[in-house]
């Protein structure tokens, strides 16, 4: 007997654009409000289903300025995120850091981001470490939040993300700084 071992053929269903340069490179430290931002999509498990999260974190107090939840992980779910982004007084020169995942890696992305003067920085391929800082936050979000639900009602669950959303920005202490992130941007201004 000799077995066949069948050629695996990888299809993309859209079209990327080139992968941006790590500008970021692992310089979480920002001078000023909204001059570098990370930014992930997470899953939430509700049930058997699942919520996803795209959040973008302010590396210069840590502050979750905008996020997005959905019942699909898709272009639209970043986009609302980047629409809120957009809405804000951001840095000259913004940096806006994500990892190489296929809804940032789209062409139409690429150009609202490049249509609003926010520079476009990516992970190296399959190195988390890269964009750590969102990365962390995720972490802290699941164990004091989402780990400890028991819930399979949408609504609630969202309602109770939003709220700890308020919580974390507005008073949970950072280690860092010894304060929150919204009374850290306060006092730095």
């Amino acid at each position: 007997m000799k077995s066949i071992i069948r050629k695996k053929v990888y299809k993309r269903k859209f079209k990327t654009s080139k992968v941006c340069d790590n500008i970021l490179n692992r310089e979480f430290r920002a001078n000023q409000p909204l001059e570098k931002i990370c930014m992930d999509i997470t899953y939430i498990p509700i049930g058997k289903k699942f919520l996803y999260m795209n959040a973008a974190k302010d590396l210069f107090n840590g502050e979750i300025v905008a996020y997005s939840i959905s019942t699909r992980m898709d272009s639209k779910l970043v986009n609302n995120t980047v629409g809120q982004l957009i809405n804000m007084n951001l840095a000259e020169g913004c940096i806006l850091h994500t990892d190489q995942g296929s809804q940032y890696a789209r062409k139409p992305y690429s150009k609202i981001l490049e249509n609003n003067d926010i520079i476009q920085s990516m992970s190296r391929r399959g190195n988390c470490w890269d964009n750590a800082p969102i990365e962390s936050f995720f972490s802290h979000f699941k164990s004091e939040l989402i780990y400890l639900i028991d819930t399979t009602d949408q609504k609630e669950m969202i309602n109770l993300i939003n709220d700890y959303i308020y919580f974390y920005n507005n008073e949970r202490i950072q280690l860092k700084s010894g304060m929150s992130p919204v009374e850290y941007r306060t006092h730095a201004a």
